[in-house]
Formats: C-alpha cells, sequence, structure tokens
C-alpha cells in the first residue's frame, strides 16, 4: 500500500511554526525552533501544512508504507533529542496509543536513554486539554461509551452511544490504531444508523465502528488495502458489514469481500442487511 507522508527540510525550515496551525492531524510540532514530525501514525499525507511554509520547506514524498512500528519510530527520533522524544510519547498518550507508548517507554529504558519519563506512567485515559495544533476534528481518539446519552421517559428507555473511537469515516482511519487491534469490526454504510432505531445497541456494541458510502465515496480502492491492513497488520478478530437493501450499498459488501480475499488471514464475515423502512432483510455469515 503506497501512502503519502510529510517531509520537512530542516536547512529550510525557519522555524515560523505556520506549518503546525496547518496540521489538523496534531503530527507536526515546533521543536529547538524547527518543525518536526513527531509521529508519522496520524500524518494524512494530505499537505495541508505545505502552503503555511513560507520558504518551501515542506514536501510530499509518496512510498510503500509499512505497518507502524513504534520501534522503528523511536530509532528514527532518539538522535532528536529528549525533548523531540517527549513531544512523540505525550502525543501517543493525548491519542490514547497506550500500546505503542509502552513500547516506546521500554525502548527508551532498553537502550538506556536520559529521557525524564515522569507523567507517562498511567495511560488508562487521555488528556483532556487540547493538542497543540488546537482541536482537530479528525485526530485520532478512543474512549469509554457514554453513558445515559438520551435522557429516560415513560414510553422510551434511556440509550447510551457505544462508539468508543474517533474518527469513525473510513479514509480518516488509521488502520494500524491501537484501538483495532483484536477488535470486532463493524463497517457501516453511512445511511444504515439513521435508517435502524437502535443501531447502537444492536450492531455497534462491543465493536469497532467504521463508515462509508459505496455510491459516494472516492479512491475506494484504498478502502480495500486499509480493510486488508486491518486484518493482517491489526489482526481483527471479526468483520461485520451493514449495508441498505438499495442495490448501490451492495458495493460496500464487494468491497468487504474484496478486501478478505486478499488478506493473508481469514476471519469470520457477517453481512447484515437493513430496508429502507428499517427492518433487518438479512443477518447471517458469508
Amino acid at each position: 500500500m503506497k501512502r503519502k507522508i510529510i517531509s520537512i527540510d530542516e536547512e529550510l525550515c525557519n522555524g515560523c511554526g505556520k506549518c503546525v496551525k496547518g496540521c489538523h492531524e496534531g503530527a507536526l510540532q515546533m521543536i529547538d525552533g524547527k518543525a518536526r514530525i513527531i509521529s508519522e501514525l496520524y500524518c494524512d499525507g494530505l499537505g495541508a501544512c505545505i502552503g503555511d511554509c513560507p520558504v518551501g520547506a515542506i514536501s510530499i514524498e509518496e512510498r510503500e508504507a509499512l505497518p507502524y512500528d513504534e520501534i522503528a519510530v523511536m530509532k528514527r527520533i532518539s538522535s532528536k533529542g529528549e525533548k523531540t522524544i517527549l513531544a512523540h510519547l505525550n502525543h501517543l498518550k493525548d491519542h490514547n496509543e497506550n500500546v505503542y507508548l509502552q513500547q516506546g517507554i521500554a525502548y527508551i529504558r532498553k537502550h538506556q536513554l536520559n529521557v525524564d519519563l515522569s507523567g507517562l506512567e498511567t495511560t488508562e485515559s487521555p488528556k483532556s486539554t487540547p493538542l497543540p495544533c488546537g482541536c482537530p476534528g479528525s485526530a485520532a481518539r478512543s474512549f469509554k461509551p457514554a453513558a445515559m446519552a438520551r435522557p429516560q421517559s415513560e414510553n422510551r428507555p434511556a440509550q447510551s452511544s457505544e462508539l468508543t473511537h474517533w474518527p469513525v469515516q473510513l479514509h480518516l482511519i488509521n488502520p494500524g490504531a491501537g484501538y483495532l487491534a483484536g477488535a470486532d469490526l463493524l463497517v457501516a454504510a453511512d445511511c444504515t444508523a439513521f435508517a435502524y432505531a437502535d443501531f447502537h445497541s444492536t450492531f455497534l456494541k462491543g465493536k469497532k465502528l467504521v463508515i462509508a458510502c459505496p455510491k459516494l465515496d472516492s479512491n475506494k480502492e484504498v478502502y480495500v488495502a486499509k480493510l486488508k491492513e486491518m486484518i493482517n497488520e491489526s489482526q481483527i478478530n471479526t468483520l461485520t458489514v451493514i449495508i441498505m437493501e438499495v442495490p448501490c450499498c451492495k458495493g460496500l459488501s464487494q468491497l468487504v469481500q474484496l478486501a478478505v480475499s486478499q488478506a493473508s488471514r481469514k476471519i469470520p464475515v457477517k453481512e447484515i442487511i437493513i430496508s429502507v423502512q428499517g427492518e433487518i432483510v438479512k443477518d447471517e455469515w458469508i
């Protein structure tokens, strides 16, 4: 899978910091007067920061993207000093990527790097403070389901949101995100949650969600590549695809089945079809 990654020429960088404001993912920070990528995990390669650079120090390179490797990242940034290392580790902690955070801490201890790890030991919950670049709407995060999301009434019992992470749109999902490891994945067509009233309690509970529209979305080949990586590298446990009964929606099931057929691991796949009136037409393993 080819992936676009931001590249920064530190010789040209004048330290103005404008690119950091343009990075909606929080992948860039100013360290020792230079713009640096603190986590390739969250760089979407869209290049929003390029237009903000007045000296042309930022470019996009396209290369084959290996599965995210925290140890490789630590090897790459360890020579840049304590500030860069801590910025990277805190970035992982802010996004609740606790598996990768512990790998980074283990690397530091194994190689006896001079890095103050105080404040990085507790990783049960993400920080509530904003990210350095502001409040990015597409920054990856995981959380506990929200309790009592809808007030209880006599005619309708209280319901809770079963969503445990963000973002959910498949183009924005990082297939190597820690919350996907070993997960039961729900791939939902955009309209299904609106058509089926109890979507959260019936379908989403206990699963990780990605959404897509096979008719309106572009670059759907990326969807196949991402789903393959989730199966092979994140080793998701099961995959459930839920679609509408309309013909165009069947394309999402086809994308899922194509990814499964190309993956090196074999996992159980379920297909659920919802009618436009909100009824379950099909619910079976395929």
